[in-house]
């Protein structure tokens, strides 16, 4: 097992490096940057749509005092002082060409080098751990919430497949899937933060003004107080894939020829379903379960946040491509595709812990 584990973790490397190098290739065409965006501020519009990041400095400084009918790589740029435009791009790096800047990128984030944000004068680590309380608080509940109601649901709709329970159970957790959750999060604003209604919540942060000054039961309860309502907008459309994942897979195996064995022995319904049919019909439910806290806790959450004015990464991420902040944008890529990458290992070791018959050193990586 170990030889399998060092070949994996030898694997994050080529993958790693790959989907970075992709990502920044892609940037590379797309139009607008942080040299783009200060001169679009300095103009006072927008960011052009056919700005490009791609100029070198020497060319980009012969125009930048173009006239009206001058050529520049950069809208906005004409009229500007000569070498101006070198300083920015100097100033956000973009003065090297791009595989040396790629080079340079990729050998500061091994040691978890991350620089500072172009935008914000704070580097991209205290940024992404003054933004993660949020994102790790709405993940990992809405991750809690979903597996313990989810699990049972499900082992309950496959023994009662069929069943009144089973259509009715169904039509609901159907019915929260097609209500997309920000619509759900804007009725819930209405009814009960203060929208037209009932004010019973709290519509802005994580915690109350003056929290650290509270006894601990006063944190914990005013901390799930300002989620209520976050946490209900994320679930409630997030339980049907695992709920009907969960009963297909324990009707697969209660279906099953060992199955029908132990009951011919006499065994009871109890001991057959948690004592045969459980950990097999679990495997891939509980395998999934570090990847579903990634899936969770970086994905979709955006509209959310904005929402209940909860300034988490989905926000910080948003902003970070809207704003072509390229320091912000691709240290939080590299965290989360590590982190990607490392959970799908943990959910291979957990397949071996809820089932140690499973053997992955006769397995190649792929």
């Amino acid at each position: 097992m170990l030889a399998y584990i060092v070949r994996r973790l030898l694997f994050v490397i080529p993958t790693l490096f790959a989907i970075m190098v992709i990502n920044f290739a892609i940037v590379q065409f797309v139009p607008g940057g942080p040299v783009e965006r200060i001169l679009a501020q300095i103009e006072g519009t927008d960011v052009g749509a056919t700005a490009r990041v791609s100029g070198s400095g020497s060319d980009l400084a012969a125009t930048a005092g173009a006239g009206a009918d001058g050529d520049s790589l950069y809208r906005g740029a004409r009229g500007l002082p000569e070498g101006f435009i070198e300083e920015l791009e100097k100033m956000y790096g973009l003065d090297k060409p791009p595989v040396e800047r790629l080079l340079l990128m990729m050998g500061n984030y091994l040691s978890f080098d991350f620089g500072e944000s172009a935008f914000r004068s704070e580097t991209v680590v205290n940024l992404i751990v003054e933004k993660m309380p949020v994102s790790i608080s709405l993940g990992l509940w809405t991750t809690v919430i979903v597996y313990l109601v989810s699990i049972p649901l499900g082992i309950a709709k496959a023994r009662r497949d069929g069943g009144r329970f089973d259509v009715w159970t169904s039509g609901a957790i159907i019915l929260g899937y097609a209500i997309p959750g920000f619509l759900f999060a804007i009725l819930l604003v209405v009814l009960f933060a203060g929208g037209s209604y009932w004010k019973f919540f709290p519509l802005r942060g994580l915690v109350s003004p003056g929290f650290d000054d509270m006894t601990t039961l006063q944190q914990i309860g005013d901390y799930f107080w300002h989620l209520a309502l976050p946490l209900t907008a994320l679930v409630i459309g997030s339980f049907a894939t695992l709920t009907m994942l969960t009963k297909n897979s324990f009707l697969d195996q209660i279906r099953s020829q060992y199955v029908i064995t132990a009951r011919a022995k006499g065994l009871t319904e109890r001991r057959v379903l948690y004592g045969h049919v459980f950990r097999n019909g679990m495997l891939i439910i509980i395998a999934g379960f570090p990847g579903a806290i990634v899936g969770i806790l970086f994905t979709g959450a955006l509209l959310i946040e904005i929402i209940f004015s909860l300034d988490g990464m989905g926000l910080l991420g948003y902003e970070a491509a809207i704003n072509r902040d390229y320091p912000v944008m691709f240290a939080t890529l590299y965290i989360f595709t590590l982190l990607g990458l490392v959970m799908n290992l943990i959910g291979d070791l957990m397949y071996v812990a809820v089932d140690p018959r499973i053997d992955f050193e006769s397995r190649d990586v792929g």
